[in-house]
């Protein structure tokens, strides 16, 4: 293979590219998932995909009809348009399971994500590090002569950057909640 071939990758006529030109593009899809709030709900749902090895990227559940004892699951998960189509019908099979909501395909929607850095540094990096919190909205929630505590809100891909941008300042941990999801609109 020529030092051009190597450079740019493998041409796609090489005989070590084994993916399938047929092949359907892996998508990203945000499910709205609302199930009785009991025990073992959860768990039941988390093993259709494990034990399908459907990827979960991001979880988050909270009870949201505390007297209906309803609660809403929000999976973000990744495959192909077939793959995502069978995990909807299968969760929409499971006995505790009311809707089954693709926000990524039912309309517009919102999406967000609380995350909190804790960051280390002194001097200029410390100086930086509250510079770009400022610019991403971030808040102080706790402070020491050492560290700081941000806490930020916004979309998965801000949470990104941030991270990216704190990293190089003394990023020492990092926690987050995983996306909360809604739909656009008056329904």
């Amino acid at each position: 293979m020529s030092a051009l071939n190597l450079k740019q990758g493998l041409s796609k006529h090489s005989a070590y590219d084994l993916r399938d030109p047929h092949m359907e593009a892996q998508e990203r899809h945000t499910l709205a998932v609302v199930v009785d709030n009991e025990a073992g709900v959860l768990a039941r749902v988390i093993g259709l995909f494990s034990g399908r090895g459907y990827n979960i990227e991001s979880l988050t559940v909270a009870e949201t009809d505390h007297t209906g004892h309803v609660s809403r699951i929000t999976i973000v998960t990744t495959g192909t348009p077939s793959v995502i189509d069978q995990i909807k019908a299968q969760l929409g099979r499971i006995v505790p399971v009311h809707e089954v909501h693709d926000l990524t395909v039912e309309g517009p929607a919102v999406e967000r994500e609380l995350a909190l850095f804790k960051v280390a540094g002194t001097g200029n990096d410390r100086i930086e590090a509250l510079r770009l919190a400022e610019i991403f909205r971030a808040n102080v929630v706790d402070s020491t002569l050492e560290s700081f505590v941000f806490e930020i809100t916004g979309t998965p891909q801000k949470v990104d950057a941030f991270a990216d941008l704190m990293r190089p300042l003394g990023m020492i941990e990092m926690a987050r909640t995983g996306v909360a999801a809604l739909a656009r609109g008056a329904e």
